[in-house]
C-alpha cells in the first residue's frame, strides 16, 4: 500500500470519524503488516523420512494443545543436513540418528547439542505374499528378485539394514540384487507398490497402514544392527520472532505426552 492509497483510505467515511487521523491509520496499517506474518508463521520442522508418520501425529496433538501450527518437511537425514548447511529456513531438525544431528551442531547451525528423542526399530517387510516369517531363509534365493534398502550414506535406516545383512552373512550373496532408495519413503513406495518382494524399513510404517492391507512384516533382531538413536536439534534459524513457539515445540518432543505417541508408532524413548 503506497502513500496515495493511504491518503484515499483516510478520507473514506468509515475512517473519517472523530478520533481517527491519517497518522493513526498509517500506524495501524504498519502494525498489521509487521505483526501478521509473525502470528501466522508455523514451526518449521525438517524430519527424517522414517519419523514423518509419528511427527504428523505429534504436530496434530501439539497444535490441538497450543493452537501453534507445525510445518513438516521430510527427507533423508543426509539430504536435510545438506539443506540446513545451505541455509534452508528450518527451525528444528529431527534426524534418524545422532551422527547427522551432531554434524549440524558441529558445523555451527544448531543452538543446542543433539538430544535423543526416540530409538528406532528396523523391520523387513513385503506385500507380495512371500513367507516373510522365514525371511532369513528365502532372502538368499535369487528367485526372490530385488531387495530394497535405503542409501546407507544418506539414511541411517539404510545403514542399519546394511549392518543387519552383514550380521547374518547375507551381504556378499545379495549385493547384486540390492536396490537403494534415497530415503525410507522411497523404500516404502517400492515395498507397498510391490516393485520389490522384500524391503527393510522403519517399524513406524506398520502403524500407518490399514490392518486389511497385504503388508506383512517381521522385526529384525536389534542385535543385528547398532541402536538407532534419533537426535533432535534446535536450529539457529529458530532464533527469530517465532522463537518462543519453536522452543515450545522442541520441549514438547520430550514430554510424557509426546513419548506416549512415539510408543504408539513402535519407537522407544529414554
Amino acid at each position: 500500500m503506497n502513500y496515495k492509497s493511504l491518503a484515499r483510505l483516510s478520507q473514506r467515511s468509515s475512517f473519517n470519524q472523530p478520533g481517527y487521523s491519517f497518522k493513526k491509520i498509517v500506524l495501524l496499517v504498519l502494525a498489521v503488516w509487521i505483526v501478521s506474518p509473525v502470528v501466522a508463521q508455523p514451526v518449521r520442522v525438517a524430519v527424517a523420512a522414517n519419523a514423518q508418520f509419528v511427527l504428523r501425529k505429534l504436530a496434530s496433538d501439539f497444535t490441538e494443545r497450543t493452537a501453534i501450527s507445525v510445518e513438516i518437511i521430510s527427507g533423508s537425514s543426509g539430504k536435510l543436513t545438506a539443506q540446513i548447511k545451505n541455509g534452508a529456513p528450518y527451525d528444528l531438525f529431527l534426524s534418524a540418528d545422532m551422527e547427522f544431528a551432531q554434524n549440524v551442531y558441529d558445523a555451527g547451525f544448531a543452538l543446542l547439542k543433539p538430544k535423543v528423542y526416540a530409538m528406532g526399530s528396523l523391520i523387513v517387510c513385503s506385500v507380495t505374499g512371500v513367507a516373510i516369517e522365514n525371511w532369513k531363509t528365502i532372502i538368499i534365493d535369487p528367485k526372490l528378485g530385488k531387495i530394497a534398502i535405503a542409501n546407507p550414506d544418506l539414511a541411517p535406516y539404510g545403514k542399519a539394514s546394511l549392518q543387519a545383512l552383514n550380521y547374518y552373512g547375507f551381504y556378499n550373496k545379495l549385493s547384486s540384487r540390492l536396490v537403494f532408495g534415497e530415503s525410507i519413503s522411497q523404500i516404502n513406495t517400492y515395498v507397498l507398490k510391490g516393485i520389490v518382494n522384500i524391503g527393510f524399513t522403519t517399524e513406524s510404517l506398520v502403524y500407518e497402514l490399514s490392518p486389511a492391507d497385504l503388508f506383512k512384516w517381521q522385526k529384525v533382531d536389534p542385535r543385528a544392527y547398532a541402536p538407532i538413536k534419533q537426535g533432535a536439534v534446535l536450529l539457529k534459524h529458530s532464533k527469530n520472532k517465532n522463537f518462543t513457539k519453536n522452543k515450545r515445540f522442541y520441549d514438547y518432543l520430550f514430554s510424557a505426552d509426546a513419548k506416549a505417541i512415539f510408543g504408539q508408532f513402535g519407537y522407544r524413548t529414554l
